[in-house]
């Protein structure tokens, strides 16, 4: 897997969100997987899934079993991709910062006690780690 994982669309996306629900899977599987969501043939799922094999974002074994068929796995973990889109998005809406987006969110939908406490927790945490990194106790 390369160090930074690969840029990966929504539609290749989709395609992921079955494979790491269940792998390995044929193309067939996973055009059955996404009949409920998306209209797609399955060239269609072919072509996302050899893009996805281009970005070595999945694996690809000869399934034994029936012939001509290959079996996909990801290669690439649903956190890595998770996170790497998290810090994409920090980075391209809100300059890499993130009091912005807690603020941007917060103005457009009512944050939950819980929210606010997680955030708190979080904040708290940081400043914990800090602390002890410099030295200094923070309460």
């Amino acid at each position: 897997m390369p160090t930074k994982p690969p840029v990966i669309t929504e539609a290749e996306a989709e395609v992921m969100e079955v494979l790491w629900t269940a792998a390995p899977r044929s193309a067939e599987d996973v055009a059955a997987a996404l009949a409920g969501r998306q209209d797609w043939q399955l060239a269609t799922v072919k072509t996302l899934l050899n893009r996805l094999l281009k970005k070595e974002a999945v694996s690809a074994v000869p399934d034994e079993a029936h012939g001509r068929r290959y079996l996909y796995a990801p290669r690439l973990r649903r956190a890595e991709w998770a996170q790497a889109q998290s810090l994409s998005l920090v980075d391209r809406l809100f300059d890499g910062s993130l009091a912005p987006l807690v603020a941007h969110f917060s103005s457009r939908r009512k944050l939950k006690a819980g929210d606010v406490e997680a955030l708190k927790q979080l904040i708290a945490e940081y400043e914990r780690k800090a602390g002890s990194k410099t030295g200094k106790d923070h309460g």
